[in-house]
């Protein structure tokens, strides 16, 4: 069997990736495309951390993905094996994580902050897509994400993107947008805009891979 297609996706917090991944995923069916997120990889952190200890620690570092777990559920993926992962609850300790079952596909989406940085997942990777966002407009989503899902203060949140966002966004991604094949802005709120982008990606992937 040919080895699946492999899209990278990645983009800094508030940058809409989410939303264009939902968007990507809707052009093809649950047999043709599978999706592993870094997300999921989080190492957990102490129940019990207090809201100071929340907004000093640092989780936008690559030491806080399980690497060795992260790559070797993708080489599952590449080698057509089923994965078996728990979702990662974002330390909420009232939430119970579900059992997530990823299965092979021709085409496997890997996306995260750090999907660049760690060079196993690069070397799998036949298609990268940056999506890039200017940080005023980033910032926002990140305040309007934080502020009503996640019950942050303002100030914890601007203290994390300074602090914490903003600089490993600069260290562990920008660097390597010169070397993904599609660069997607997405400044605006304009969801055609990305659905039309989606498309024509995935129309191309789609003759590459499917025909």
């Amino acid at each position: 069997m040919n080895k699946p297609y492999f899209i990278g996706i990645a983009g800094g917090s508030g940058s809409g990736k989410t939303f264009f991944l939902n968007c990507f995923l809707e052009h093809f069916s649950a047999d043709e495309i599978s999706l592993i997120s870094q997300d999921d990889y989080y190492i957990p952190v102490a129940d019990g951390m207090t809201a100071e200890e929340n907004k000093l620690y640092n989780f936008d570092m690559p030491a806080t993905i399980d690497e060795s777990e992260f790559i070797a559920d993708a080489k599952k993926l590449l080698n057509w094996q089923t994965v078996y992962k728990k979702e990662y609850t974002f330390n909420n300790a009232a939430a119970i994580p579900k059992m997530l079952k990823i299965k092979p596909a021709p085409i496997i989406i890997i996306e995260g902050l750090f999907i660049l940085y760690f060079k196993q997942i690069t070397e799998m990777l036949d298609m990268k897509i940056f999506i890039d966002t200017e940080e005023e407009v980033a910032l926002n989503r990140r305040l309007k994400r934080d502020l009503l899902e996640r019950g942050y203060s303002a100030d914890d949140v601007n203290y994390k993107w300074n602090n914490h966002v903003m600089p490993a966004y600069k260290e562990f991604l920008l660097p390597y947008k010169p070397e993904c094949h599609k660069i997607v802005v997405n400044n605006t709120q304009i969801a055609e805009d990305i659905i039309k982008v989606t498309r024509e990606i995935s129309e191309e992937i789609r003759e590459k891979v499917l025909v």
